[in-house]
């Protein structure tokens, strides 16, 4: 399995109400990746996801899914290749509360008119822990629960793509890294691929493989995990980090406050992160920076490009 997705633009409205909720975003996911989206609300997280996963069109760029554009077919094929081949995972659980656990896991099934493989559906719902739960309808069930069940009808379907959009933000602090060892085991033991939405760098930290990390539409830096944590360069992912709580005996890291206004989604050129970056000069404001590949995998969009 690969995706290519390739100067990804989105535009919503016309002339001066025109808003640009994703600006020419390119990545590439192979199988068995683990890739981590980050991003404030209004980054264009969700629209990527939307894009990368054919529910929505892009006004500009192409998603190619193992060479084939997703978006080229009618709307009856896009809908049935999602259908078979991606899972998604949310941050509400959508369950429908009149049914039963199982009822739930296998609705994708039956909307899509298909037999539920029984010794698949034992497989997963027992590696989540849920085969004593199936009768109980989700009020009964703790959030942790029914989060499993979530990821239990995401996979339902067999998929070889897991597209999880903030699943863990609603849960416990504790209840949060057993669902992240579960997706990490789950994608050893399936050879699942998974695209992660988060705003929360901390929480991708030891299950990604690589990071992207976004802002206002537009992605600013990417690079493999253990690269981006040992050397972040934009200066919006310095501010992320400098927001991680870390334990000291002594003293406190120091934390960055990024002041100023928040850039509008528009087509004007200049970096979006500028009015609120202490590197800005006149060329951030005026010149819309490019992603680079400055080695290592490592690509930022920046005008002060340090390494």
């Amino acid at each position: 399995m690969r995706i290519v997705a390739t100067d990804l633009t989105k535009r919503y409205g016309t002339g001066e109400n025109q808003v640009i909720a994703l600006h020419k975003a390119n990545l590439e996911i192979q199988a068995r990746d683990f890739i981590s989206i980050v991003g404030p609300s209004g980054s264009g997280k969700s629209t990527l996801l939307h894009l990368i996963s054919g529910l929505d069109y892009p006004t500009e760029g192409v998603v190619e899914y193992d060479g084939q554009n997703i978006h080229q077919g009618k709307d009856a094929v896009l809908s049935a290749f999602r259908r078979r081949r991606i899972g998604f995972i949310f941050q509400k659980f959508h369950l429908i509360p009149v049914l039963t656990a199982r009822e739930n896991i296998i609705m994708p099934l039956l909307l899509d008119h298909r037999q539920v493989d029984e010794g698949y559906f034992k497989q997963i719902t027992q590696f989540l822990g849920l085969e004593h739960r199936l009768t109980h309808l989700p009020s009964e069930l703790s959030g942790g629960q029914r989060q499993r069940i979530g990821i239990a009808r995401a996979l339902a379907v067999n998929p070889e793509f897991i597209i999880a959009d903030e699943p863990v933000s609603a849960l416990d602090v504790s209840i949060q890294a057993q669902i992240l060892n579960l997706l990490q085991d789950l994608q050893q033991n399936l050879g699942l691929t998974y695209m992660f939405i988060t705003h929360d760098l901390a929480v991708v930290k030891h299950i990604s493989d690589n990071i992207i990390i976004m802002y206002m539409g537009s992605v600013v830096e990417q690079a493999p995990a253990d690269e981006l944590f040992a050397n972040p360069l934009h200066p919006y992912t310095n501010g992320l980090f400098s927001a991680i709580p870390i334990p000291k005996l002594r003293g406190r890291s120091k934390r960055i406050i990024m002041e100023g206004e928040v850039s509008k989604p528009d087509g004007k050129p200049g970096c979006k992160f500028a009015p609120r970056c202490p590197k800005a000069t006149e060329e951030c404001f005026s010149v819309t920076p490019t992603l680079r590949d400055l080695g290592n995998r490592h690509k930022l969009a920046c005008h002060h490009q340090e390494k």
